[in-house]
C-alpha cells in the first residue's frame, strides 16, 4: 500500500491532461485535477465523465486542491491510500510464482489490462515486465551459481524449468557457459597491461590463446576492478614493462587498431570467451565493414535468428573486446545510436572516425 504523496515533480500540463484522458492509473499519486464547474477534484484514473480541458486545474496534492476550494470526488476517493498495481506487479516478478507469469496473467493478477500494464510498467521502471523478469532471473542465476553445489540446482533455484532452458537462454547474460561462470573463470590465466590509447586508458588482457579483453576507461584502478569482476576466479597478473617483448608488441597492435591505424583485427589472435550464441553474434559483428552500421535486427537475421533481437542486444552488451569486436557498429532500426557499454560519446567518436 502507498499513500498519495507527491512525487519529485508534477507532470507538465500536457502530460497530466493525457493521463486524465486515458485514465492512466500509473499517474495516480503524481497529481490530482480539479474541475471548476463542479468544484470536485479527482485522481487521474477516476472513472467519471471527462471534463472540458478549459475547466480543469492540476494540483500536486489533494491538500493543494482543497486549499483552492475544491472537494474530494466520492467516486475515486483521491485522498485514500490505494494499492499500487505497478508495485504489486514488480513484487510478483521479484518473488516469483509457481506458474509462468505471462503478461496477460500478470495483468490479471494486478487488475490492469495487458497493454496498460506494459506501457506504464516500462514508463516507471525502464523495462517491460518481460525484460524485468529476465534481468531478475539472470541476477538470481548468478547468485545461485556462486553458492549452489551444482549447475543444475542453480538453474532450478533461479527459475529455469529445465537444464536445456538454462543452457539455451541463460548463457546470453553470463558471458560464458554456466559451468565456467560458476567457477568464475577458474583455471584461466590472464596477463594484462594498461596503456594510453585513442580512447583514454586501455586495459588489454591476454590469455595463452590470444587477446581476451580490451576495456577502455578513465582510471587504472577501475579497469583492474572491472577485469576482476568479469573473471573473479581467474589468475590475473600485470605485465611489467620490458618483461615480455612479444606480448608488448601484441598490445601495441591492439592499441593501433583502437586508434584506427591497423589493417584489421583479423590478424590479432583473439580468445573470445563466450557462449556459442554470443560467439555467433560477435563473429557477425566482425564482418561489418568499417564505416558501415547494422541494426540489431539485421545482426539477428545474419546469424539465422531473426526473432532473437533482444538476445543479440544482450550478447553485444557483453562484448569484452572493444573495437576488435566492433559492437559500436550496431545501431537501432531508426539509425539512432542506442546503447554502448563504454559510453555513447565513445561510440559516436568511433563511428565518426570510421566514416571519415
Amino acid at each position: 500500500m502507498i499513500s498519495l504523496m507527491p512525487r519529485s515533480s508534477q507532470p507538465s500540463p500536457d502530460t497530466a491532461w493525457r493521463a486524465v484522458m486515458t485514465r492512466d492509473k500509473g499517474q495516480d499519486g503524481s497529481f490530482v485535477f480539479g474541475v471548476t464547474t463542479t468544484g470536485i477534484y479527482c485522481r487521474p484514473s477516476c472513472p467519471a465523465r471527462r471534463p472540458n480541458r478549459t475547466n480543469v486545474r492540476f494540483f500536486d496534492t489533494g491538500r493543494s486542491a482543497r486549499d483552492a476550494g475544491f472537494r474530494a470526488c466520492l467516486r475515486c476517493h483521491p485522498d485514500e491510500t490505494r494499492a499500487d498495481p505497478l508495485a504489486a506487479a514488480k513484487t510478483l516478478l521479484d518473488t516469483g510464482t509457481d506458474e509462468p507469469l505471462t503478461l496477460e496473467r500478470l495483468a490479471d493478477r494486478v487488475g490492469l489490462s495487458p497493454s496498460h500494464l506494459q506501457r506504464t510498467f516500462k514508463a516507471r521502471f525502464g523495462l517491460s515486465p518481460r525484460e524485468y523478469l529476465a534481468a531478475r532471473r539472470s541476477t538470481r542465476l548468478k547468485g545461485a551459481l556462486r553458492s549452489a553445489r551444482s549447475v543444475s540446482r542453480a538453474g532450478y533455484d533461479a527459475g529455469y524449468g529445465s537444464g536445456s532452458r538454462l543452457y539455451e537462454g541463460a548463457p546470453a547474460t553470463l558471458g560464458m557457459t554456466p559451468g565456467r561462470f560458476a567457477r568464475g573463470g577458474a583455471g584461466l590465466a590472464l596477463r594484462y597491461l594498461i596503456v594510453d590509447s585513442a580512447l583514454g586508458r586501455l586495459l588489454v588482457a591476454v590469455s595463452d590463446r590470444g587477446v581476451a579483453a580490451v576495456l577502455p576507461g578513465r582510471a587504472d584502478r577501475e579497469l583492474i576492478a572491472g577485469l576482476a569482476a568479469e573473471f573473479p576466479n581467474a589468475e590475473l597478473a600485470p605485465i611489467e614493462p620490458g618483461q615480455d617483448a612479444t606480448l608488448a608488441a601484441l598490445i601495441d597492435r591492439v592499441a593501433a587498431e583502437v586508434a584506427g591505424q591497423a589493417s584489421g583485427p583479423d590478424r590479432i589472435p583473439l580468445d573470445i570467451l563466450g557462449t556459442a550464441f554470443q560467439e555467433r553474434v560477435w563473429k557477425a559483428l566482425q564482418t561489418i565493414p568499417a564505416g558501415a552500421t547494422r541494426s540489431y535486427q539485421e545482426v539477428a537475421r545474419t546469424i539465422g535468428r531473426p526473432r532473437a533481437t533482444r538476445a543479440v542486444a544482450s550478447a553485444i552488451a557483453r562484448n569484452r573486446l572493444a573495437v576488435l569486436v566492433p559492437c559500436h557498429r550496431v545501431v537501432r532500426e531508426d539509425g539512432s545510436l542506442g546503447g554502448y557499454r563504454w559510453g555513447l560519446d565513445t561510440k559516436r567518436r568511433l563511428l565518426d572516425r570510421e566514416r571519415t
